[in-house]
């Protein structure tokens, strides 16, 4: 049953944590230890490569992909995570998509602060494009801090005068470094992953000094979403990072950007990741995969009438 199910992961991610900041060796072996238990599906396979000048890791379909290419942005604060520890999120959109998935490697906080992660998100999109593929083609799809990369990748890519990919999607995306969204309190304790102090303490390591109040750090407030493609964020309601998505996805509404904001009750941050263990999380990634599989046939069609 879903109710037991959630419950079951509720407490699983409640496990008693030590008191106080931890170190960055600390959250980057739990948050590793975390996503190891999660399941990757049969399927599919997995190739160590490059994109931009970063490592990636590119999943597909055994019986090789379909016309499309996820760009898959990992999650861990900006300080953890790895290809490898998002395998079960690239792995089920794989799976359900048809699509190939480079899983980029981006530099992390703090030997690499902000703006490092989105550099190298840029030219991975870059290097993609170069290679001759078709930016209606691409998609970018990303959870948590990896999600906040989604959107902030697509504005400098904008920024920098390149053809925007032809969808994003985003699970549980960090999409304000003011952390001035209502959830960031009224979610407290309901929240059974994050804390204010927890998420401030990762994020102050990725601003390094840098001013919170600008579209590349909190494009939830202040980021103009003028020609965005369609956008699929989904959240759940037990998240102090809610409101991030909510105030961004109206952003989206008001600049006229076709936008799905979709919230699931009762779930934490990156639900998605219990692919096989919660219903929820498989019904999301279904969503997700229909969601993509629409949007780059619809942009390849209008690309090729307009052609």
């Amino acid at each position: 049953m879903s109710k037991e199910q959630r419950a079951k992961v509720d407490a699983m991610l409640r496990q008693p944590r030590p008191e106080g900041p931890r170190s960055v060796e600390a959250i980057r072996a739990g948050f590793k230890a975390l996503m190891a238990q999660m399941t990757v599906p049969d399927g599919i396979r997995t190739t160590q490569t490059t994109l931009g000048d970063r490592p990636a890791l590119y999943v597909e379909p055994d019986n090789g992909p379909r016309a499309g290419t996820i760009l898959y942005f990992h999650g861990g604060g900006w300080v953890s995570g790895s290809p490898e520890t998002a395998l079960s999120l690239t792995g089920h959109l794989v799976a359900k998509t048809g699509f190939g998935a480079y899983s980029l490697d981006y530099r992390l906080a703090p030997e690499h602060p902000f703006p490092a992660a989105i550099e190298d998100t840029l030219s991975a999109y870059r290097s993609l494009l170069d290679s001759g593929k078709d930016a209606s083609t691409i998609v970018f799809a990303g959870d948590s801090a990896g999600g906040g990369l989604t959107v902030t990748t697509c504005l400098a890519a904008r920024d920098a005068g390149l053809p925007l990919p032809a969808a994003i999607v985003a699970f549980s995306p960090g999409l304000d470094a003011t952390r001035t969204g209502e959830s960031m309190d009224t979610k407290t304790g309901i929240d059974p992953i994050f804390t204010r102090e927890a998420v401030e303490h990762t994020g102050a390591m990725y601003l390094a000094g840098a001013d919170p109040h600008q579209p590349l750090l909190s494009p939830a407030v202040l980021a103009d979403l003028t020609s965005f493609p369609p956008m699929l964020i989904q959240v759940g309601t037990n998240e102090i990072l809610l409101d991030d998505s909510t105030r961004l996805a109206a952003r989206a509404r008001a600049a006229g950007v076709d936008v799905i904001l979709d919230i699931t009750a009762d779930v934490p941050h990156v639900f998605q990741s219990f692919a096989g263990v919660l219903d929820e999380a498989d019904e999301a990634l279904d969503r997700a995969a229909l969601f993509l599989g629409q949007r780059i046939r619809a942009a390849s069609a209008a690309h090729t009438s307009a052609g």
